[in-house]
């Protein structure tokens, strides 16, 4: 794949900037599940947000998108901006005048479609706002937003949907590059694993456009794993891919946790805490399940670049751990904790989490 440009994310005010394609590392984007005009009039509701935001960049999310799909929402979006240090996209369907209000404050990218915008001074409206502020785009596109005669030709077998996604990208391009706008970035999704590399193959062979990648509408947590998985190794392979978002019907927390793994696994976002657990049997002597949900985001949180071994029982516990900087196990009632396979405390259950923490925090 060529180089491609590099767009910039943020930089205004107190906001982050994140630079896309180019030479910038890739970053991990995740959505918002919840309205949020609620925080409009209430400052506690504004400050968990805020909350959760910083928690989710702690995990290593760098983009956040939100849903605006109303006044009240593109409203509440401005007031999240001015507040956080991570830089916001607001989704924009249909209606270009909710972009130009978000644009009002410090939204760093909008993501729209100039095919359900409608006429180009609409579009022309929004490129100027955004160039005006610093601010990015970026063109979705998927296989519900084909123009009609792309959406008949691949009806008809003419075209597959991997082409058409890409050729409709193409076209939605072309439309910024007449404005002279190149702050763009490209997202063709499909919930195709073999339909999204190849949209993406295609358009990245021809142009320097940084694109966002992503398994749409991917499914639960296991299989929207496997696809993120399998579509995101491909092509970061080849290095197609400045960002990306897993989609799951699961937390924002859950996306960003398995996108930094894919990344680390790929070679492409190297370092942090790293935890290998045992996955249970029946010579069970430690809760491995109930210790990794209980500290994975604390974890994963931390600005450290360890390895943490949570083992089931003494089998594995130090011995299969020890090249854990940190570990923790147990048998007949005891907790086992151990640095680079040697035990430094055997303690009471009661006291593990606590005994665990302190000799975390000092690595």
């Amino acid at each position: 794949m060529n180089d491609t440009r590099t767009v910039y994310v943020g930089g205004s005010g107190k906001t982050k900037r994140i630079g896309i394609g180019g030479a910038a590392p890739v970053s991990i984007q995740t959505m918002w599940k919840e309205g949020i005009s609620g925080v409009l009039n209430d400052r506690d509701a504004l400050f968990s947000v805020i909350g959760r935001i910083e928690q989710l960049g702690a995990l290593g999310c760098d983009i956040l998108r939100f849903a605006v799909p109303d006044e009240e929402s593109a409203d509440a979006l401005v007031k999240i901006a001015s507040e956080t240090e991570m830089p916001l996209v607001a989704d924009i369907h249909f209606d270009y005048k909710l972009a130009l209000r978000c644009l009002e404050g410090p939204v760093a990218k909008i993501r729209i479609n100039p095919g359900n915008i409608g006429s180009k001074d609409r579009v022309a409206a929004v490129v100027n706002r955004c160039r005006e502020k610093g601010a990015a785009i970026r063109i979705g596109v998927n296989a519900g937003s084909f123009p009609r005669d792309i959406a008949e030709a691949v009806a008809a077998g003419r075209m597959t949907r991997a082409e058409g996604l890409a050729e409709t990208a193409v076209r939605e391009a072309a439309v910024f590059d007449e404005l002279g706008f190149d702050q763009v970035v490209v997202s063709m999704k499909a919930s195709s694993v073999r339909e999204t590399i190849e949209a993406n193959e295609a358009f990245a062979a021809a142009h320097d456009i940084p694109l966002h990648i992503g398994v749409t509408e991917a499914g639960p947590l296991i299989g929207g794993i496997v696809k993120s998985t399998l579509a995101f190794s491909a092509l970061l392979e080849r290095n197609i891919g400045g960002t990306v978002r897993v989609s799951l019907s699961s937390s924002p927390e859950n996306e960003v946790l398995t996108a930094r793994e894919i990344l680390r696994e790929t070679g492409k976002r190297p370092g942090g805490v790293k935890i290998v657990s045992c996955p249970r049997c029946g010579r069970d002597g430690f809760d491995v399940h109930g210790f990794v949900a209980r500290w994975q985001n604390e974890l994963m949180a931390l600005d450290k670049d360890i390895t943490v071994a949570v083992m089931g029982c003494v089998v594995n516990g130090p011995g299969e751990g020890k090249h854990a900087d940190i570990g923790i196990t147990g048998a007949a009632g005891k907790v086992m904790i151990f640095k680079h396979g040697k035990i430094v405390h055997t303690v009471p259950e009661e006291c593990a989490d606590t005994l665990f923490r302190k000799e975390l925090l000092s690595l």
